[in-house]
């Protein structure tokens, strides 16, 4: 069973199905040959063979889950596009966050932004963390 996750996932995900109480989840993971064009491509190879090898598995029950009420209807949010994002694709994320009204920051970043661009994301939770006070 083959889940497509964003604009280009669906070929590099090698998912395990598995019994998990009487439903049946499938646990998605990056192939770990694929994992740095897929999800890293902006990290030092080496930093993203080590995330490839110890990437933990999502389930699609996690990613199928109705959310519970939105906070960002009655929370000021921020929202970070990484524009080279090949999992979650930059205009799904920019639709998203003009919907909650977010203060957006667009960034040249794939996937894994929080390690290729640490003081973006930084900047980002501190004006966050500014606008509350």
């Amino acid at each position: 069973m083959r889940k497509a996750f964003g604009a280009t996932a669906a070929r590099p995900f090698a998912p395990a199905l598995h019994k998990h109480l009487t439903r049946n989840l499938v646990d998605a993971s990056i192939d770990q040959g694929k994992y740095r064009r897929q999800f890293a491509a902006d990290v030092p190879a080496a930093d993203a063979a080590v995330m490839a090898a110890t990437q933990r598995p999502v389930s699609t029950f996690a990613l199928e889950d109705k959310a519970g009420e939105a906070a960002w209807k009655t929370v000021s949010s921020r929202a970070l596009v990484a524009t080279a994002d090949k999992n979650v694709p930059p205009a799904a994320e920019r639709w998203m966050a003009r919907r909650a009204g977010s203060h957006i920051t667009e960034v040249d970043a794939s996937h894994a932004v929080p390690v290729s661009r640490p003081t973006v994301v930084t900047d980002v939770i501190l004006d966050a963390a500014r606008s509350t006070h």
